[in-house]
């Protein structure tokens, strides 16, 4: 039986404090797991206005109505508003997670920060911006991190060893086709990654080369096409825990009536041999859908 690994982004403030608790009741009932990947900072969500300029974001801006998605005043946060702490104001929605049994990891401490600036940053800057939220992780859960996934799936050559350094064990930093040991230089790094293989919702939205399948139609036949294959699918607190909860639903138990096991990050690292993974640089490619660069598993056909 094959795996459908869920990896749950969550942004913003109120991604936090509200698509988060609808997710979680929502796989609770359907009995399925899932790895919730937090941003613990301060949410300035209205400072990515800064990507206007980057090619496809206006694009994507309007295909996923991103106003009605989160909300203006999330969309100020940061510029006119003060962004909200997240992990201050939302430790009780937090520990709730990992008290429902999710697997729950870091997603990033300012996510905006991250998302624009980790590209070009030197060691310092990453080793500071990865400590601190490792750091705010530990006082939320009483427990050290151990799953990362990169904000925006933005990364630069010191992450993978500085992961290894602060105990991360396993990461979903980037887009692929299977699991991977990252290669820097010629150099093994021992964080193996699980990377997303599937297309996320907001990447399909709107779409005019889906010739009018929905988006939800589109990622069954992706994995019926495939079934005996692992898959690894990011969603978004602040989609599929909003105004497509109910498309979600569709997607999961559809998943379930075909026969995958839905899990976490963890369950699914649990199944893999480490020795037998391929082993493949990260690089910088475009994905459908998404504006700007991402990192990607090296040699993956995207």
């Amino acid at each position: 039986m094959s795996c459908i690994a869920l990896k749950v982004d969550v942004d913003t403030y109120e991604g936090t404090r509200l698509g988060t608790p609808r997710l979680a009741q929502l796989l609770e009932r359907l009995g399925v797991g899932a790895t919730f990947l937090f941003c613990l900072g301060p949410d300035h969500t209205g400072r990515a206005i800064r990507r206007v300029f980057r090619r496809g974001f206006l694009g994507k801006v309007r295909r996923t109505s991103v106003v009605a998605n989160y909300g203006l005043r999330t969309l100020l946060y940061g510029t006119l508003l003060p962004g909200p702490h997240i992990a201050r104001r939302c430790r009780s929605e937090l520990r709730r997670v990992a008290e429902l049994g999710f697997e729950v990891g870091v997603h990033a401490y300012d996510h905006v920060r991250w998302q624009d600036g980790v590209s070009s940053a030197d060691e310092a800057w990453t080793r500071r911006e990865l400590a601190r939220v490792q750091q705010q992780f530990a006082a939320v859960f009483d427990r050290p991190c151990v799953v990362h996934g990169a904000a925006g799936w933005q990364m630069n050559r010191f992450v993978p060893a500085l992961q290894r350094e602060l105990g991360i064990q396993y990461a979903s930093d980037t887009r692929g086709v299977c699991p991977f040991i990252p290669v820097e230089k010629g150099r093994e790094i021992a964080v193996p990654q699980l990377p997303t293989t599937l297309p996320t919702l907001d990447e399909l939205i709107g779409r005019e080369d889906l010739a009018g399948i929905t988006p939800v139609d589109h990622l069954i036949s992706l994995t019926a096409a495939h079934p005996a294959r692992d898959q690894v699918f990011t969603l978004h607190a602040e989609m599929e825990g909003g105004a497509y909860l109910t498309d979600f639903e569709r997607l999961v138990r559809a998943w379930q009536a075909a026969g995958h096991r839905i899990c976490s990050l963890g369950d699914y690292y649990a199944t893999l041999d480490c020795a037998k993974m391929p082993r493949a640089a990260i690089v910088s490619e475009t994905v459908a859908g998404r504006s700007g660069t991402l990192a990607c598993q090296a040699g993956a056909q995207l």
